[in-house]
């Protein structure tokens, strides 16, 4: 028989939210009823129209502050490779759910609403939880960052966040620093560059800079050292053409500890005042020491669930860039039934049993942490 939460994560994923544009607001309710409807009371804080956050509690002490969870709702495009399965249909064949988010993160977002709904009628006088489901993820945790903006230090004592990791805990991930590089030139008849300054030429030059960019930090024990992608290169108009603009796609992943603003001024210093640096996306690196006592909780439970426990950390980022600093740097781990290499694939799916057993953490982590 086919649990709550999978039942659930299946509903999700049934509603097409791939950002852009978005369009969370209908799937968002859809959990925004069910927890009410468990005596949660929730508030929706719109990042853009029909593009709602979700914040919901029940519960609450004097004496410590609620466990927070997070997942969001959005997902990526489809991808340009053909799907077997339907991409919104939700299907469950072969003890797998299949569809775009099941493993990022549609599966961890209903498990973490089936635990509190599950744990619900056990929490009136204790810590309680609140549950952040945001929207906007996927493009630079716009909801998250919208959410923290508005203020959250001291809501949470702790925070869970429900992204892929096969329910394993991570301590931490890494930050994320994006930025386009650009370059200008004037345009020219392709038959008399000449006349023309080659916006390519400088970025080319730019590249091949970036290509030996050194980061000037030591390797943090888990994650190990930065990185430095360039995604894209996009200059010229037509073949005949001298481009007068050319752009550089630049990803980094930071680390704990590392300041982007001196980061963007080292870029800035290698690749000179021909090169214009514009940010796109700053989300920070989030550490927790796992001899922390929430980690330490944590580990005792996969623990007891069979899953031994390692320090690691994940490489991508998540909403707890602006959850965690938002709510005054509380103890974090990434801990969610997908399976991470699976996330923005073709024919993305899910274990079924991983569901119901993050739904068995979960509940465990809210029962410690209520002392129930």
């Amino acid at each position: 028989m086919t649990s709550r939460a999978v039942e659930l994560a299946a509903e999700l994923i049934r509603y097409d939210t791939i950002n852009p544009p978005g369009n969370e607001g209908a799937c968002t309710e859809h959990l925004q009823r069910q927890l009410e409807a468990a005596g949660f009371a929730c508030e929706l804080v719109p990042l853009e129209p029909g593009r709602p956050n979700l914040v919901a509690r029940i519960g609450g002490s004097p004496d410590k502050k609620p466990l927070a969870f997070t997942g969001h709702t959005d997902t990526v495009p489809l991808g340009r490779q053909p799907w077997t399965v339907p991409p919104h249909g939700g299907l469950i064949k072969d003890g797998k759910l299949w569809g775009r988010g099941a493993s990022d993160m549609k599966s961890g977002t209903a498990a973490i609403v089936a635990a509190a709904i599950a744990m619900a009628p056990k929490l009136a006088g204790t810590p309680g939880v609140v549950l952040y489901i945001t929207a906007g993820e996927e493009v630079g945790v716009a909801g998250a960052a919208l959410l923290a903006k508005r203020g959250l230090k001291g809501a949470a004592g702790a925070l869970v966040v429900a992204e892929p990791t096969s329910n394993r805990p991570l301590c931490g991930h890494k930050g994320a620093f994006w930025a386009k590089a650009v370059t200008k030139g004037v345009t020219a008849h392709g038959s008399m560059p000449e006349q023309g300054v080659n916006a390519v030429y400088k970025a080319a030059a730019a590249v091949s800079k970036l290509e030996h960019f050194g980061f000037n930090i030591a390797r943090h024990p888990v994650m190990g050292a930065p990185s430095l992608n360039v995604g894209f290169v996009h200059g010229g108009l037509n073949v005949n053409s001298v481009p007068d603009r050319a752009e550089i796609g630049i990803d980094i992943r930071t680390l704990p500890g590392q300041d982007h603003g001196r980061l963007k001024e080292e870029l800035q210093s290698t690749l000179g005042s021909d090169v214009e640096l514009i940010v796109t996306v700053e989300a920070p690196s989030v550490w927790t020491d796992p001899a922390d006592p929430f980690m330490r909780d944590v580990f005792a439970v996969c623990a007891e669930m069979g899953q031994a426990p390692k320090v690691e950390a994940a490489p991508y980022f998540t909403d707890a860039s602006a959850l965690t600093p938002g709510l005054g740097h509380v103890p974090t781990v990434i801990l969610g039934p997908g399976p991470a290499h699976l996330a923005h694939q073709t024919d993305e799916w899910c274990e079924v049993a991983k569901i119901d057993e993050a739904v068995e953490i979960y509940q465990r982590l809210i029962a410690r942490w209520c002392g129930l």
